[in-house]
């Protein structure tokens, strides 16, 4: 055999189909670009020198991992359509007398040129965006840009050894496949077609029944921490449900529309409804893979967008004050003493020597615990609270005691309670419907009034679970007991907190010297007092907000990389389906047009096969994204963002926009699909 022969042979045959192989080679060198930037800013040493850069990072290596996962399913997928195509070209090869063996050093030959070009291109391009995506990261960061282009050899070692991993996977499971399937088979594949799917009104029946299931749990689920429990069960239903949908309930409904004559005898609807039950079993799968593809692509980017627009708002939910003390105490003597009139001063004249001052004071006294709350009743049982079910975690509540003059002050309020009242206030929008309240084995507290708002100290954004704020009129009657019992160990942990907390007006770096400052102050001072003690943690916005704006930054920038990639597999995934439905349907347009239809009646034809069939996802995404959106909700308010017309406007604005990219999607393969249908280059 002539030197060369089989790489020109495995070149023509990738150059002969390049309307099949260009998308694939895009898409390649797209995964192989995303993961080495992804890569690339995991390990960048730009970014960990900058603060909050470790968080972003950390993000990042867990995009690694899902791009990986993914690009490894996707690429075996659509190499599926690329076989499946060119089954009869191996087929004949076969027939003509080139053997297996032969055959295989052809696809060895054209793995190797796709892997060599993927790689090459797409680590060339990574290379150079990577530096722009560097640049885009220390921005968010409030870092400092360098403009120097860096290579990270990690980076390209492992994306080298991932996608040469995939590429002789996929290259074993095509000689697979071929090694299997005799000639004959080969050369008539395209030819063995499937045979209609009959209607499965049971499967159908359980698709419609999980899908409503699902959609329930969304809109029914009130606690946050369960709805992000209950969101990863709810994914799976609604994957399950669509494809049953997709597959049999399309299939039923196609059968439903063939029943009535009147819409199943006309020229358009009797061709393109034949034509979508005969082939619906796999279109069923395809679509559905599209729509859960567009799913995940808007609610990733709409909760990412929503969490970087407002991931300033989290932070002063977090800190709603520029400085914020935590004193803990051992013991309620201490919560109004001297040791707390020094913090205060120490805090004002450490802003004082900078020349600022302090305002806006959050200055209260508080009992914190978990509790487990069943009919009114809570309970600080360790073993109850840290043992419970999925289903009992929505009662498990952060308590927080509160003298009710603190909360008069704060607020602004002159209430007044008797012995036996309480003021209630609840948060995370988790409702509490009971009229009184019991701590342990306290006197029962009848709630006066569920009061709508309270200054918080920012401990509730930091926590999954809801808080239940309860204002009463003698807080030491009732934590005390409770402080004995958790020392001797009889009950959970509780604790004595004194909040103080200022706001300045200056610039971060003025901040974070004032924090520093008291700090310092704090370490030199004596709180010793007999055998109690007195440990304050100092917090501050600015301080915190490179933390804050890389763990953001790096999920906003995250989802939007991950959106990319599963845009790039939905229109992968379009164009295949095009293409290979317009080969398949080519020659039984060709009969049609034979035996008297005119091409304006193909082309309406086409329109009302092609515009039933491409909108169905994006309509079926648009209800999965709506039913999704409580859940989406609930899940932010963990990340302390309670802006909900925010995520409305985005949810929407990302819907919309996905929207007119999709028909612009749709324009381009339906074009590609009328030029094969109709077996020439102009239009129908």
């Amino acid at each position: 055999m002539k030197k060369g022969f089989y790489s020109k042979l495995a070149w023509t045959g990738i150059r002969k189909n390049k309307k099949l192989y260009t998308p694939y080679l895009l898409t390649c060198i797209g995964m192989v670009m995303m993961f080495y930037i992804v890569s690339f800013l995991s390990t960048s040493k730009v970014l960990k020198e900058i603060k909050g850069g470790d968080t972003m990072q950390s993000m990042l290596m867990l995009g690694c991992g899902v791009i990986g996962v993914f690009a490894l399913i996707f690429l075996f997928y659509t190499n599926s359509f690329l076989i499946r195509r060119r089954k009869k070209e191996f087929g004949l090869y076969n027939i003509l007398g080139m053997g297996k063996w032969n055959l295989a050093r052809v696809l060895l030959w054209e793995s190797i040129i796709i892997a060599v070009i993927s790689l090459g291109v797409g680590l060339l391009a990574g290379i150079i965006l990577s530096k722009f995506a560097e640049l885009g990261m220390v921005n968010i960061l409030a870092g400092d840009a360098t403009f120097s282009l860096n290579v990270e050899p990690i980076a390209i070692v492992q994306t080298l050894i991932l996608f040469a991993v995939i590429f002789v996977l996929i290259l074993l499971n095509t000689l697979r496949q071929i090694h299997l399937t005799n000639p004959i088979e080969l050369l008539h594949s395209e030819n063995t077609g499937e045979r209609p799917p009959k209607a499965n009104w049971f499967l159908a029946l359980i698709g419609a029944v999980i899908l409503g299931c699902a959609y329930y749990l969304a809109v029914t689920i009130e606690n946050p921490v369960v709805a992000l429990l209950w969101f990863f069960v709810a994914v799976i239903m609604v994957i399950v449900a669509t494809y049953l949908l997709f597959v049999s309930g399309s299939v039923t409904v196609c059968r439903m529309l063939q029943k009535k004559k009147k819409y199943y005898y006309k020229t358009n609807h009797f061709v393109s409804v034949s034509s979508m039950v005969y082939r619906m079993k796999r279109n069923g799968a395809g679509l559905a893979s599209i729509c859960i593809l567009c799913t995940m692509v808007l609610v990733m980017i709409s909760s990412t967008v929503c969490l970087y627009i407002g991931s300033e708002d989290s932070l002063r939910t977090r800190y709603p004050r520029n400085i914020t003390l935590d004193t803990i105490v051992s013991g309620m003597s201490m919560m109004d003493s001297d040791q707390t009139d020094m913090v205060r001063t120490l805090s004002q004249q450490a802003a004082l020597s900078n020349g600022q001052q302090v305002s806006n004071v959050l200055d209260y006294r508080v009992a914190t615990f978990a509790g487990y709350l069943s009919d009114g009743r809570i309970t600080l049982d360790g073993s109850n609270l840290y043992s419970f079910q999925l289903s009992g975690y929505a009662d498990v509540w952060q308590v927080f005691l509160v003298p009710l003059e603190d909360y008069n002050r704060l607020m602004g309020q002159n209430e007044t309670l008797a012995p036996n009242e309480a003021l209630l206030y609840t948060t995370k929008e988790v409702p509490y419907v009971q009229d009184s309240i019991t701590i342990e084995d306290g006197a029962p507290l009848a709630i006066k009034e569920v009061v709508p708002d309270f200054v918080d100290n920012g401990m509730d954004a930091m926590q999954m679970i809801p808080s239940l704020y309860l204002f009463v009129p003698d807080m030491e009657q009732i934590a005390a007991p409770l402080m004995e019992k958790s020392l001797n160990g009889e009950i959970g942990t509780v604790n004595l907190h004194w909040y103080y907390g200022f706001d300045l007006d200056c610039e971060d770096d003025i901040q974070i010297s004032i924090l520093n400052q008291i700090e310092e102050e704090l370490q030199k001072a004596d709180f010793s007092n007999g055998e109690e003690f007195f440990s304050t943690l100092c917090e501050g916005v600015a301080q915190e907000r490179a933390g804050f704006y890389g763990l953001y930054g790096g999920l906003f920038f995250l989802g939007i990389l991950l959106g990319i990639v599963f845009l790039f597999a939905a229109v992968l995934i379009v164009y295949y389906k095009q293409i290979s439905e317009g080969y398949e349907d080519q020659s039984r347009f060709e009969i049609m047009q034979k035996v008297g239809m005119t091409k304006k009646e193909i082309r309406k034809s086409i329109n009302s096969q092609v515009l039933t069939v491409f909108f169905l996802p994006l309509i079926a995404a648009g209800v999965h994204l709506a039913f999704a959106f409580p859940f989406m909700y609930k899940m932010l308010t963990l990340f302390s963002l309670m802006n909900l017309n925010l995520l409305i406007l985005v949810t929407v604005g990302c819907y919309l926009i996905f929207a007119l990219f999709y028909v612009l999607i749709y324009r381009i393969t339906s074009k590609a699909y009328y030029s094969i249908v109709s077996g020439a280059k102009e239009d129908l």
